[in-house]
């Protein structure tokens, strides 16, 4: 049985995991003077495919609470299938891998792995406009993989039913057509139900030694933080959902080392409802949260900072505005790569550290089949260990390459992220006066030699078999 990356979390510091911070450009902790985090998936860890299941069947039973047939309750989550960071084409129902460009290196049909020409018979250039958001819908972020693996259900469910007839842009059945833009639509309105009600956030609650992992090194980590620097939370969760989230995090039993306190004295600000990216932007009206009742006070804050506040709305320039700092003097970690990294990276300056847990994968996959690597150097059977690796990862591949290609969410994480790690405990393990200095990067790479796989080459290395493949095909 595949091990999930969150088992390998839960073993606790005193195990074998991957401890290290990886750096895309140099980042010295001592000029750092304000850490800001995200909550969920960042924070608070939430356990995989627990969760992710959760979030799978509370959307399947929305679709079928609508109309849906109720053969779709016979599906349930698959974690081998979906990886962050595919297409979805709402036009012919297609989840597409591709790299920075738009060129198509995987592509599935509900769950069937479209080939050759059964690809050009939707992409004739195995190509697609990446700008055409209004067609392609890239799910970028942790929350996605539930709606992911539900996209391919309902094809697989449509294309094998006897009453529907299958065409390219949908299904039909007598007078009736459902096109699978239809389809993504109700998905999404289920999503916006299923968060906008609370009722993934209420199932959670319910069982949350299930769902989230509470690990004590993370008040360790935010004590320590605060002796150098101060420290925000921003997220876009409510304050109830917040307060019970945060009070499990870091409510431990006193002791000696680490005396009990509130969970809000970890911090010097909270912000709830930050309704990202947009916070990064324009942002909402500031205002003060009631703690006793959770309720919004009325009005616009435009005091001082007041410790032990929490606030609901407001924008990244109002953040640092309250804690005195400038852009560039904050580290901003969280888990999504549009909503976290890019815009506060594009738009404030922000450091940024980007949680990616899957690397835990990734590193165990690398690890555990060197030999392979080893055969790739052997250049004729090239292809066929690259296929075999990469269904060591999942049925999708690795999240991060497809043989020898950077997939789109890797070209993200190495353009906008300065560090990214599999948690932010992992900053543990560095004093805060570290410097994280970027590797340098070799113009040409045609000369290099490589003689074997270390972590800091999990990116790297694919790009440097292509080329030595290219130059023994010339």
């Amino acid at each position: 049985p595949q091990t999930s990356w969150t088992d390998v979390i839960c073993e606790g510091p005193d195990k074998n995991r991957p401890k290290l911070v990886f750096v895309n450009r140099s980042l010295t902790l001592e000029n750092i003077k304000c850490y800001g985090f995200d909550m969920d998936y960042t924070l608070a860890v939430y356990k995989s495919p627990e969760y992710e299941s959760l979030g799978f069947e509370l959307l399947r039973d929305r679709l079928v609470s609508i109309g849906y047939p109720h053969e779709l309750l016979g599906y349930t989550y698959d974690p081998t299938f979906p990886t962050r960071g595919l297409v979805y084409d709402t036009r012919y129902g297609n989840l597409l891998k591709i790299d920075s460009n738009g060129n198509i290196l995987v592509c599935t049909h509900g769950f069937e792995y479209l080939r050759g020409g059964q690809v050009d018979e939707y992409y004739p250039n195995k190509f697609i406009q990446r700008d055409d958001t209004d067609r392609f819908y890239v799910l970028n972020t942790l929350f996605n993989l539930s709606e992911t693996y539900l996209y391919a259900c309902l094809v697989d469910y449509f294309t094998r039913s006897t009453r529907y007839k299958n065409c390219q842009k949908g299904f039909k059945h007598g007078d009736l057509f459902m096109s699978h833009r239809s389809m993504f639509q109700d998905v999404r309105d289920a999503m916006d139900h299923l968060h906008g009600t609370g009722t993934l956030k209420e199932r959670t609650l319910k069982n949350l030694d299930k769902y989230v992992i509470k690990d004590p090194r993370l008040p360790v980590l935010l004590s320590r933080i605060k002796e150098f620097a101060k420290v925000f939370l921003a997220t876009n969760s409510d304050f109830n959902y917040t307060e019970a989230i945060m009070k499990y995090l870091l409510d431990f039993p006193s002791g000696s080392k680490n005396p009990k306190k509130p969970w809000r004295s970890y911090f010097d600000l909270v912000v709830v409802d930050t309704r990202k990216p947009l916070f990064f932007a324009g942002g909402t009206v500031l205002r003060q949260v009631d703690t006793d009742t959770g309720k919004l006070r009325i009005g616009t804050y435009t005091g001082e900072l007041q410790h032990g506040t929490v606030y609901s709305g407001g924008s990244s320039d109002i953040v640092c505005d309250l804690l005195d700092v400038r852009g560039k003097d904050v580290l901003y970690v969280g888990d999504h790569i549009f909503g976290d990294i890019l815009k506060s990276k594009k738009r404030q300056g922000w450091k940024t550290f980007l949680v990616v847990p899957e690397l835990v994968k990734e590193l165990q996959v690398w690890a555990d089949k060197a030999s392979m690597f080893e055969e790739l150097k052997h250049l004729d059977i090239f292809l066929m260990v690259t296929y075999g690796m990469d269904l060591c990862y999942g049925k999708m591949g690795s999240l991060l390459r497809c043989g020898s290609t950077k997939t789109l969410f890797a070209s993200q994480l190495l353009r906008y992220a300065d560090i990214y790690s599999t948690c932010c405990l992992n900053l543990l393990n560095y004093p805060f006066s570290y410097l994280f200095r970027a590797p340098l990067v070799l113009v040409n790479l045609s000369c290099v030699s490589v003689t074997a796989v270390t972590v800091d080459e999990m990116i790297i290395v694919p790009e440097i078999t292509r080329l030595h493949l290219q130059r023994h095909e010339d």
